[in-house]
């Protein structure tokens, strides 16, 4: 279990949920992994709860210089995972100029101010690694999230071009797409759906389910797998794939 021995991991949104589980899962393979999110409280005890060769720091992946500063502090970057997301629900006739600009910032354009920090480094050490978590709402359409769903296609778009630009310079760029998973960000979905509906909470949470063929929502733990899976010096010929983490919804 040390196939990432020597490796530097920098994970966003890396406070709870997905991110958690992925930097769990980096450790596992002797990763040394970086957590950087916006709550400094979060993050000081999340890596309280890791193993050894954890440091954190925060980030807002909206901040251009905060990023590069960030970074900076970090240091050489081999492995990056830009999970840091947020999703809004909103008829596409209420969705005002400011939500459609705060999920592309969040979802797409932090990305790419991660990625600008640490790609350099990646590609003068001749090996990197960046997987983006996206969502099937990258790959399909959802009613009421127009504005989530334009960022997260985008990030799929920018890692299939990205992919392209650095395939033979020992990086790989792939994105990770969950479907509804047991996070904070489907909590809040289901209690939208309580709110609007006049559904329980279990109804709520049993509709999302059954979007998945396999009838239950994704663990955190399965998208941890699929990325320290994309992560691993023998996953080399995987690039530009958005890999789908959903029971089968999407094929």
């Amino acid at each position: 279990m040390d196939a990432l021995t020597g490796k530097h991991a920098v994970v966003t949104g890396a406070s709870r949920g997905i991110g958690l589980a992925i930097a769990r899962a980096l450790l596992a393979q002797g990763a040394r992994v970086t957590l950087m999110a916006r709550d400094a409280a979060a993050l000081e005890a999340a890596a309280a709860g890791l193993a050894g060769g954890t440091a954190w720091q925060t980030l807002d992946v909206t901040d251009a210089a905060g990023v590069a500063q960030a970074f900076a502090r970090a240091g050489a970057v081999d492995i990056l995972v830009n999970n840091a997301g947020q999703a809004a629900s909103a008829p596409f006739g209420r969705t005002d100029d400011a939500l459609w600009q705060r999920m592309l910032d969040v979802n797409l354009t932090g990305a790419y101010h991660c990625i600008q920090a640490a790609l350099p480094g990646m590609v003068d050490g001749g090996w990197g690694r960046i997987v983006n978590v996206a969502s099937t709402a990258g790959l399909t359409g959802y009613r009421y999230v127009a504005a989530y769903c334009a960022a997260k296609h985008g990030l799929v778009g920018l890692t299939r071009a990205l992919a392209l630009e650095v395939a033979q310079r020992g990086v790989t760029v792939n994105a990770v797409c969950p479907g509804y998973t047991e996070t904070d960000i489907v909590a809040d979905a289901v209690a939208n759906i309580v709110r609007t509906t006049g559904r329980s909470a279990e109804q709520a949470r049993a509709g999302l389910a059954a979007v998945n063929p396999q009838g239950r929502l994704v663990q955190p733990d399965d998208v941890a797998h699929a990325v320290a899976w994309l992560c691993m010096p023998g996953a080399a010929a995987m690039n530009g794939q958005a890999i789908a983490v959903a029971g089968g919804e999407v094929m």
